[in-house]
């Protein structure tokens, strides 16, 4: 009886043993086609600081913005350069405090008195003109203020007497944001022997500012049949949605000259001052000089913008910046007043 027990116990023993060494291979081979899998995964591509592209921050006209000239030479800087563009566009004045504040690596506007204020305070380096076209009086086009063969300044004193004096149909809606565009309108009304602030604004309900971009105040001026100062190239881009056409478009005072500048102050990082100028260069460079030359023609049957390299206009002393330089400066050149000083001194 005691035989018999061990002999069963043997066999069960013998038969444990079978099964863990079973257990065991099937254990290896789970843990070797783990590792085998883990070997030949390959790991997640990761992208390296290095390959992601740099930002540069435009702050500009909604001028430029609206006629879509800045969003077509953004696609092809971007595509030679490592380097995104963000763009913002405001009025030029809004432009221009974004800029003051440190919130933008370069400005592009047009308002050369604007422009001339912002360099001389040490807020920019490498001023360049680019492109240029021009201002225009547009509104119905019955005309009922008879302006069609006038001189801007007589045509701005032709709308306020008339307005003023609540003629119908008379009516002006300006951009009224300090903008460029509100800025050429406020030099021909100077022009026109006015005072902007005591003659003007506020001399009606025929005279409206709307406080929005060209695009906007354009619109506004179709809906109420009203006249308004535009840049050519935004109601070239409008005009098929619009009832008011060009009115006066001859004049000096319509000039309508487009800068760019480095924005510089004692914060701004050596990177971003030569990203600024080698866009700046960008804009000067044949190549760009030629595309802004031919853009809008295909859609409108005339370009937009006259770049410097086909014509430079003949305006003001200072308002057309260089435009055959490269952008090299990196910081402010020696104020005049302190050059002149040790000349004195030096003399002395």
């Amino acid at each position: 009886m005691y035989a018999k027990g061990l002999k069963s116990m043997r066999g069960f023993l013998k038969y444990f043993m079978i099964l863990l060494v079973f257990s065991l291979i099937l254990g290896g081979v789970f843990i070797a086609g783990c590792t085998d899998t883990a070997k030949t995964t390959p790991a997640p591509a990761t992208t390296t600081a290095a390959s992601a592209p740099k930002t540069l921050l435009i702050a500009t006209t909604t001028s430029l913005y609206d006629t879509g000239l800045l969003n077509y030479l953004e696609s092809i800087y971007e595509k030679k350069n490592n380097v995104d563009l963000k763009i913002t566009s405001q009025g030029t004045g809004k432009a221009i405090e974004i800029a003051k504040a440190g919130d933008a690596d370069v400005l592009l506007v047009h308002s050369p008195t604007q422009e001339l204020a912002f360099m001389k305070g040490g807020y920019g380096l490498n001023r360049r003109s680019f492109a240029s076209n021009y201002f225009e009086i547009v509104g119905p086009a019955a005309d009922p203020a008879g302006i069609k063969t006038m001189t801007p300044e007589l045509a701005f004193t032709t709308l306020l007497l008339k307005g003023t004096n609540n003629t119908a149909g008379i009516a002006f809606v300006s951009r009224g944001d300090g903008s460029g565009t509100h800025s050429a309108e406020q030099n021909i009304w100077k022009g026109a022997g006015y005072n902007y602030s005591t003659n003007v604004q506020k001399s009606g309900k025929w005279y409206v500012e709307a406080g929005k971009g060209m695009g906007e105040t354009l619109q506004m001026a179709s809906e109420k049949g009203a006249y308004a100062l535009t840049d050519e190239g935004t109601f070239l881009a409008y005009k098929n949605n619009l009832t008011i056409v060009p009115i006066v478009t001859k004049g000096k005072s319509l000039l309508n000259i487009y800068s760019v500048m480095t924005v510089y102050n004692d914060k701004q990082p050596q990177e971003k001052i030569d990203m600024a100028n080698n866009f700046i260069n960008f804009l000067l460079s044949p190549e760009t000089q030629t595309e802004i030359g031919n853009f809008g023609v295909d859609k409108y049957g005339k370009s937009l913008f006259t770049p410097m390299s086909v014509s430079v206009p003949d305006a003001t002393a200072g308002w057309v910046g260089d435009h055959t330089s490269p952008a090299t400066e990196v910081k402010p050149a020696p104020a005049a007043t302190t050059t002149t000083a040790a000349a004195t001194a030096t003399a002395k």
